[in-house]
């Protein structure tokens, strides 16, 4: 782990991106391998960085408005960093895919309906720091892939999670990686209290 100086999260909202009613949001799943267990079963030893709300209300996975000035792996990177401390490398396949959803709190003149389309990358984490910019009102937690699953406080992550171990699954032939990867991951709205 590293210390972590003069960094600050970014707020407000005039660079954010917005596209045909939704604003768009990029978000990623920090993961990481336990070095201390040997096993040949990689579903034992993969682990998932979750985040609390700024509420504090349920787990989720960093994300964040997309702005005008960084490309949407920057803004991916940039919420791990801001919301969980962390740093990591976007690796080969890292998209996951995009999912929209609701947001009450981000209703506006630019999207009335709160609508966001998030983005989602799978990011390995290569760095924890000891302090990151929002520490004061955010908990992080790694939890195993079906923990992830069960303390997932929306809908629409717990679908990107899904299609995160689904593509696990399918690099490293390990089927019950996937748990339930035969879920649909289509793009259906969903509410989101904390965007």
């Amino acid at each position: 782990m590293t210390n972590m100086t003069a960094l600050v999260a970014r707020t407000g909202r005039e660079q954010q991106r917005y596209e045909h009613g939704y604003r768009l949001v990029a978000g990623c799943i920090p993961y990481r391998y336990k070095e201390e267990v040997y096993t040949h079963n990689p579903e034992q030893t993969l682990e998932v960085l979750m985040v609390t709300s700024q509420r504090g209300k349920g787990r989720l996975f960093p994300k964040g408005g997309w702005e005008t000035d960084e490309t949407l792996e920057e803004a991916a990177c940039r919420e791990a960093l801001e919301e969980a401390g962390v740093r990591g490398q976007l690796k080969m396949q890292a998209y996951l895919g995009s999912w929209e959803f609701k947001s009450k709190r981000q209703q506006g003149l630019s999207s009335p309906e709160g609508l966001c389309r998030a983005h989602m990358f799978a990011l390995a984490v290569t760095e924890q720091l000891d302090s990151w910019p929002e520490q004061q009102s955010r908990r992080r937690q790694w939890f195993s892939a079906a923990e992830a699953i069960e303390h997932c406080c929306h809908e629409w992550m717990r679908r990107a999670l899904i299609k995160f171990l689904a593509n696990l699954a399918s690099s490293s032939s390990s089927p019950s990686l996937a748990l339930s990867s035969s879920e649909d991951s289509s793009n259906q709205v969903d509410e989101d209290q904390s965007a």
